[in-house]
């Protein structure tokens, strides 16, 4: 599986303008909703909402993947941002959290939905990936960053 079979360019927040975690689950989910029309933004940030409330999404070395399952779903979808300052999003480190990618899945689909959150997972591990999106200016940049280490893997 390949991030780029669910990510979009469309849904790649640059510079997240938002301050605390309920406000970039509502941005990401913005971003997400307009790449995906008929998906509804303000039901996606519940269902995000709802998985945080198990515990915090944040992994910790910057990175939060929040997730979650929607019924009716065709495929799975995913936005992604960045936060040049940093958020405090409960990381299991403690740290700020600046990269931050949100992961919707169909309701039925535990396989799919655990193998995008480890192949994310995976990814963000690499200290020098992290920085470079960290650096990069445009969605298309983070995405071509994304893409090409997402094939050496």
């Amino acid at each position: 599986m390949k991030i780029a079979e669910f990510l979009s360019p469309n849904a790649i927040v640059a510079d997240l303008s938002a301050q605390s975690k309920p406000a970039v689950l509502e941005e990401l989910c913005r971003s997400l909703a307009m790449s995906n029309t008929q998906l509804d933004s303000s039901r996606l940030v519940e269902v995000l909402q709802e998985r945080e409330k198990l515990g915090s999404t944040g992994i910790g070395d910057g990175v939060a993947i929040p997730h979650g399952k929607l019924a009716g779903l065709p495929q799975l979808v995913a936005s992604f941002g960045v936060s040049r300052n940093g958020i405090d999003f409960d990381a299991l480190d403690g740290k700020r959290t600046h990269l931050f990618f949100a992961l919707v899945a169909p309701e039925n689909s535990a396989g799919i939905h655990l193998k995008a959150l480890a192949r994310i997972s995976r990814l963000f591990k690499n200290p020098r990936f992290r920085e470079s999106i960290l650096k990069a200016q445009s969605p298309d940049e983070i995405y071509g960053l994304i893409a090409q280490e997402d094939a050496k893997a």
